[in-house]
């Protein structure tokens, strides 16, 4: 075939991957000003002013709820986030390489002595259960802080007026009227049910599906096999990392939009006060994250992952 023949492009090739993806963000952000509009329209009706008279977006905080944020919740919310970060970025690496930059085998004579035969692995693949392992021992540590603290009432519904409030909140944010809120004291109704689904719901099933796809699962129990099939967890897995993904971006957005400085700093600095201090600890996390992002190459994981096992490339 001739060269100018073989190299021509058609109409439908010179719609490149970014074209695609640049029509999607056109098509997304016309999605989200139709919706304003919509919701700013519905507001202005008389029955959804009354009912945001009655609901303005806010439960009533339980007695004995701790006010504030302690220091060990912004160390918990450092290392949950540096973590995930950095499991999205792996899982993602899973899915989409066909040919791996390195394989992982199990070394016997390690700390963990077991007769089963060592798996080969991909080193993406060790590097994404590596992460998920430090993740849920810090969701674990998470999650017995808060409830020996008493902060889990600020992150659990306890009353089903949550439902009418949340969409209160939800609709306030979407006509870009921002709920009033102090988020120091108490979560308005959608971030509670939403930090109530991320740490109740989304985070047990990502560990769940993930344990059930991993080698650690115990392949030899044929009824427990049976009664967990690992097309759910695949078909699972997948939508719940998507989750977070969302999660992490709208939650991002809504901290710099409704207050950046007090938000940071009731993140990372444990403070409501409206200075810099939180910033330069986000910054500097921000740092920290966007290194373990380059660090996390074959060149660098290889001396780490040979401590446990053999590496081969």
């Amino acid at each position: 075939m001739p060269t100018s023949v073989k190299n021509r492009q058609t109409p439908k090739t010179k719609w490149t991957k970014w074209t695609r993806l640049a029509l999607t963000a056109a098509a997304a952000l016309l999605l989200l000003l139709a919706a304003v509009l919509a919701a700013k329209w519905f507001m202005a009706l008389d029955g959804t002013t009354s009912f945001l008279q009655e609901f303005q977006g806010h439960t009533k905080r339980p007695e004995g709820t701790p006010a504030g944020f302690p220091a060990w919740l912004g160390w918990q919310h450092f290392l949950n986030t540096f973590f995930l970060v950095l499991i999205i970025r792996t899982g993602w690496q899973i899915r989409t390489d066909t040919r791996p930059n390195g394989h992982w085998t199990r070394n016997n004579r390690g700390f963990v002595r077991t007769k089963r035969a060592p798996t080969k692995i991909s080193l993406d693949l060790w590097l994404h259960l590596t992460l998920d392992v430090l993740w849920i021992l810090n969701g674990i540590i998470f999650v017995i802080l808060l409830f020996m603290t008493g902060h889990w009432q600020r992150i659990v519904p306890t009353s089903w007026d949550i439902v009418p409030n949340a969409l209160s909140a939800g609709l306030q944010y979407l006509a870009l009227d921002w709920p009033t809120e102090d988020g120091w004291v108490n979560y308005n109704a959608l971030q509670l049910l939403a930090y109530f689904v991320t740490v109740f719901m989304a985070a047990p099933l990502a560990f769940l599906t993930g344990l059930r796809m991993s080698p650690l699962w115990p392949k030899q129990l044929s009824k427990l096999n049976r009664m967990y099939p690992i097309e759910v967890a695949r078909a699972l897995h997948f939508p719940v990392m998507i989750y977070f993904v969302g999660f992490v971006v709208v939650h991002v957005a809504l901290v710099l939009a409704t207050g950046a400085l007090r938000n940071l700093n009731h993140m990372y600095a444990s403070s409501n006060e409206e200075n810099w201090t939180g910033f330069w600890i986000f910054g500097a996390s921000l740092i920290v994250m966007v290194a373990a992002w380059f660090l996390t190459k074959p060149l660098f994981l290889r001396p780490v992952a040979s401590l446990t096992g053999s590496v081969t490339r």
